[in-house]
C-alpha cells in the first residue's frame, strides 16, 4: 500500500474545489455520472480497434447503490477503468483530467471521429467531498487482471493499494456525512438523475443494498420494479433526425421539459455545423405564462453539453424578446467555466445566440407566409413580447418590424395588419405612416384625432399595447417612411394644395375667433399650454394634442402608477372652428362661457379615454346644462 499526501498548495486548491467551486452540493452526482459515462465512451471507442477491451460482451451501464446502514452511496460503471499509474495521475493530481489526456492523445494520432467526452477540467471527481468525508475508488482497467483501490478523507491525503474488483470498470463509494444522508433516498437520487443526467446514453439504475430482513412482499415487488428500470430516459431527441422522430415524441419531451400540460404550438429542431457546432430543439408554446411578464424572473433555454444538463434559464443563449421560446441547446463547443454551471461570455456564445435567434425569426417568417391564421394565433399570444426586439435588437430590428402587426382605424375591430400592408394601401400622395397611442383599442377607434386622416383617406395604426409607445421611438421608419403620431405636434394631411387651403382657412378662423380663443386660454391657463384652431378635426368640437416629443397621457398614467415622478406637461387644446357647438360657446358671456369652456375641456379628455380632472364639477355642470334644455 502506498500512502501519499496532497501538497500544501494542492490541499488548499482541493478545499477551494469542494467549498467554493459549485453552488449546489447536489452537483456531485452529475459529475460522477458524467465521469462514468466518459469511461464507457472511452472503452467503446478503443474497443473498435482492440477487441480484447470489449471481449466480455457486457452491456454498458452505470449503477447507483445505496446502503443506508453503512451510510454509503456507490456510483459504479463498467467502462475503461484505471491502472495504478492512472489512479495516481488522475486522482492524486487536481485538474489532471484523464478524459482531456485521452482526447489529446487521439488528436495527436489523427483521429477523425472523436467520441463526445464530457470531462475537461479534472476537478469534477472532487465534488464528491462536498457530501462525503471519505471516498473510496476501486477500479480495474479493461484488458488487465489487476485491480486497485484509492482512498482518501481529503485532509489526510490518499492511499493506493491492491483491490479485489473482479470485473473491469470503476466504483466510487462515498461515505456520506450525517447531514447529507438525503442522497441515500431513492426519490432524491431519481430526481437528480432526471434533472442532470436524463439523456446520458447509458442506463443509470438504482439498487438498495441493505434490504430489511422483514421486508414486506408489496415493498419487495415495488423495490424490484424500481431497480429494474433505468432512472434516465437516454433519448436525446435533439440529436435525432427530424424524420426519425414522431410529433408525439416531441410533444411529450416538451411537456417533460416545461411542465406545460398542452402540446407546443410549434416545434423547431435544427443544428449548426462549421465554426460552431451545436444541436437545438426549440418550442413555441401555445399560451404565455405569467412569469413572462415578471421583471426578475429568469428565463432562457436549457443547456446540455454532450447530453449532460448544465442549467436551465440560460439567458445568454436567447435575447430577452424571445423569452417565450422554450427548448434545449447541446454543444461540445460551449465554453463553460470550471464548475460547468456558467457560460463564459465569448464569441462562441454570441454565435449560438445569433443562430438561435435567426432560426426563430425564419420560422415565424415561414409561418407568416404559409399560414396566416396560425401566425395570427401566435401573435395574439406573444406579439407584445416580440415587439420588444424592435427596441432592443438593432441587428434584427428590420426583420422584426416585418413580423409585428397592429390594429388600424380602417381595419375591423380585432384584426391586425402588417406594416407592409399599411404601406401598400397608403393614400395617394401620403408620405408618412400615421399612428395613434391609446390604452384601449375601442377608445382609439373613436378618437377625434383620427378625423382629418379619415377625411383624406389615410389609415392610422392604433398603438394600444403598453409596449407600443416605447417602441414608437425605435420604429422611426419603415420602407423609407417616417412614423408620425397624429396626436402630437403639427400634422397635415392631403396634397400640398389641400394643406395650403386648410392653412388659409385656419388663419381666417383664428382671426374671427380671436376673442374666444383668448378667453379659453385665460380660463384654462393652468391646464393647457395653448389653444388653437385644429387641422385634425372634422366632426368633433375639440381635442387635446401633445407637443412633438411629449409623453402620451397613457404613458404618464402608467409611469405614475409605477410610482415614477412625471412632471406635469400641459397640452394644446385644438378647436374645430366649423363645429356648431364651438360657434355657440363662442357667443356666450360671463359664467355661462366659463362653464361651457370647462365642459369642452372635459369632453376632450373623455373623447381620448382620459379621466376628467374634477368629476364632481363636471357632473354638476352637465346636470345644470341638461336642466336648462
Amino acid at each position: 500500500m502506498k500512502t501519499s499526501q496532497f501538497k500544501a498548495e494542492i490541499a488548499e486548491m482541493l478545499d477551494l474545489v469542494v467549498n467554493s467551486l459549485y453552488s449546489k452540493k447536489e452537483i456531485f452526482l452529475r459529475e460522477l455520472i458524467s465521469n462514468a459515462s466518459d469511461a464507457i465512451d472511452r472503452a467503446k471507442f478503443l474497443g473498435l480497434t482492440d477487441k480484447s477491451i470489449v471481449a466480455d460482451g457486457s452491456e454498458w451501464k452505470i449503477q447507483i447503490a445505496a446502503d443506508k446502514g453503512a451510510k454509503t452511496l456507490m456510483i459504479s460503471d463498467n467502462g475503461i477503468g484505471m491502472d495504478a499509474d492512472e489512479l495516481e495521475r488522475n486522482l492524486g493530481t487536481i485538474a489532471s483530467s484523464g478524459t482531456k489526456k485521452f482526447r489529446e492523445m487521439l488528436k495527436e494520432k489523427g483521429g477523425e471521429s472523436l467520441p463526445e467526452l464530457i470531462g475537461q477540467f479534472g476537478v469534477g471527481f472532487y465534488a464528491a467531498f462536498m457530501v462525503a468525508d471519505k471516498v473510496t475508488v476501486e477500479t480495474r482497467k479493461r484488458g488487465t487482471d489487476a485491480s486497485f483501490k484509492w482512498e482518501s478523507s481529503m485532509s489526510g491525503g490518499y492511499t493506493i493499494s491492491d483491490g479485489d474488483r473482479d470485473f473491469p470498470g470503476t466504483s466510487i463509494t462515498l461515505h456520506l456525512r450525517d447531514d447529507q444522508l438525503e442522497y441515500l433516498d431513492y426519490w432524491r437520487v431519481s430526481d437528480l438523475v432526471k434533472k442532470y443526467s436524463d439523456f446520458i446514453a447509458y442506463p443509470v439504475t438504482y439498487r438498495q443494498v441493505d434490504i430489511p430482513a422483514d421486508e414486506k412482499e408489496d415493498d419487495r415487488k415495488s423495490r424490484e420494479e424500481r431497480e429494474a428500470k433505468p432512472l434516465n430516459t437516454m433519448v436525446a431527441l435533439w440529436k435525432r433526425a427530424k424524420k426519425d422522430v414522431k410529433q408525439e415524441e416531441y410533444d411529450e419531451f416538451y411537456k417533460h421539459l416545461t411542465h406545460d400540460w398542452e402540446a407546443p404550438f410549434e416545434t423547431v429542431p435544427f443544428g449548426a455545423e462549421g465554426q460552431v457546432e451545436f444541436k437545438a430543439l426549440l418550442f413555441l408554446p401555445k399560451k404565455p405564462t405569467m412569469e413572462l411578464f415578471m421583471p426578475n424572473q429568469k428565463r432562457g433555454l436549457s443547456l446540455y453539453v454532450r447530453n449532460v444538463f448544465i442549467g436551465d434559464d440560460m439567458e445568454m443563449l436567447l435575447p430577452s424578446w424571445l423569452r417565450f421560446v422554450k427548448g434545449v441547446v447541446d454543444s461540445s463547443d460551449l465554453p463553460l467555466n470550471v464548475s460547468r454551471e456558467m457560460l463564459q461570455d465569448d464569441a462562441i456564445v454570441q454565435k449560438i445566440k445569433s443562430a438561435v435567434t435567426s432560426k426563430v425569426l425564419s420560422t415565424l417568417e415561414d409561418m407568416k407566409k404559409k399560414d396566416a391564421k396560425k401566425y395570427d394565433e401566435f401573435f395574439s399570444s406573444f406579439g407584445t413580447i416580440l415587439k420588444e426586439g424592435v427596441h432592443t435588437d438593432w441587428e434584427n430590428a428590420d426583420r422584426i418590424k416585418k413580423l409585428v402587426k397592429y390594429p388600424s382605424a380602417r381595419s375591423d375591430a380585432g384584426k391586425r395588419i402588417f406594416l407592409e400592408d399599411y404601406v401598400k394601401d397608403m393614400a395617394s400622395g401620403q408620405k408618412d405612416i400615421y399612428y395613434l397611442i391609446s390604452e384601449r383599442e375601442e377608445d382609439a377607434r373613436k378618437a377625434p384625432q383620427l378625423e382629418a386622416a379619415r377625411k383624406h383617406g389615410c389609415d392610422v395604426l392604433l398603438f394600444c399595447d403598453p409596449v407600443d409607445e416605447f417602441l414608437s421611438e425605435s420604429l422611426r421608419e419603415f420602407d423609407g417612411k417616417k412614423f408620425v403620431d397624429v396626436a402630437k405636434g403639427d400634422v397635415a394631411f392631403g396634397s400640398e394644395a389641400e394643406q395650403k387651403a386648410e392653412k388659409d382657412a385656419n388663419e381666417k378662423a383664428t382671426k374671427e375667433l380671436g376673442g374666444f380663443i383668448e378667453a379659453v386660454k385665460k380660463e384654462l391657463d393652468a391646464k393647457v399650454s395653448d389653444v388653437r384652431v385644429s387641422t385634425r378635426l372634422t366632426d368633433s368640437p375639440c381635442c387635446l394634442v401633445a407637443k412633438e416629443n411629449a409623453l402620451s397621457p397613457s404613458m404618464v398614467r402608467m409611469m405614475r402608477a409605477m410610482k415614477n415622478e412625471v412632471p406635469e406637461e400641459k397640452r394644446i387644446l385644438e378647436l374645430n372652428a366649423e363645429h356648431p357647438l364651438v360657434k355657440k360657446v363662442a357667443a356666450l358671456k360671463g359664467s355661462e362661457l366659463s362653464d361651457a369652456i370647462a365642459l369642452l375641456y372635459d369632453a376632450a379628455l373623455i373623447a381620448e379615454g382620459s379621466p376628467v380632472t374634477d368629476g364632481a364639477r363636471f357632473t354638476k355642470l352637465l346636470a345644470d346644462l341638461m336642466m336648462r334644455q
